[in-house]
């Protein structure tokens, strides 16, 4: 079974934040489905879906961000999931251009708390990640508060780009591999990046 999660803070007041861009993305993953993520068990929200011929579980963990890994870890445990092959972790990634998007087979955390719990939860850097990033063209002076304020009204076009670039990202990886899915999305990110 393969596990489609995406980092975020439950409550309404964190819902439009950057912080929040991995729950956006398993929603909007969720609605391609046609399902609604609002199952609770394993300290999260789930679904079951399809996309293409892979039965998947969308999670949204309700641990907070900092603690996500036991979430993830008690997700993996249920579904007797192979972190290395079946696990697709989704979330924003303040040091990338906002709306660019990075697909990785593994790595350190590079910072993010969430991504840090789920590393130290699972024992294992061994996991597919999409990084979606959400640095801002204007100076910031504090970028834990600015991760966790609302989006702009501008910034609205953009975030909705990147979520459906998710959301096409893991019907990538899903079907053709992560190294697929690093081929396009990675060389359009920095296509993006230089013509910019």
């Amino acid at each position: 079974m393969k596990l489609i999660v995406g980092l975020g803070n439950p409550g309404i007041e964190y819902q439009f934040t950057p912080h929040n861009l991995g729950f956006l993305a398993v929603d909007r993953i969720a609605e391609q489905c046609g399902v609604t993520v609002d199952n609770r068990h394993s300290k999260a929200l789930n679904a079951r879906a399809r996309i293409g011929n892979e039965e998947v579980w969308l999670a949204k963990p309700e641990t907070y961000m900092n603690l996500s890994g036991m979430s993830v870890r008690e997700l993996v445990e249920k579904y007797e999931t192979q972190p290395a092959t079946d696990l697709v972790l989704l979330y924003d990634e303040l040091d990338l251009p906002f709306g660019i998007l990075r697909v990785r087979p593994r790595g350190r955390s590079a910072g993010h708390n969430g991504v840090e719990s789920v590393i130290s939860a699972l024992g294992t850097q061994e996991f597919t990640r999409i990084r979606m990033g959400v640095a801002p063209d204007f100076l910031v002076s504090d970028g834990a508060k600015y991760v966790l304020s609302q989006f702009k009204k501008a910034q609205y076009p953009v975030v909705d780009q990147v979520l459906d670039a998710a959301a096409e990202a893991v019907k990538m990886i899903l079907a053709e591999g992560v190294q697929a899915a690093m081929n396009r999305f990675n060389r359009k990110a920095e296509e993006e990046a230089t013509s910019g």
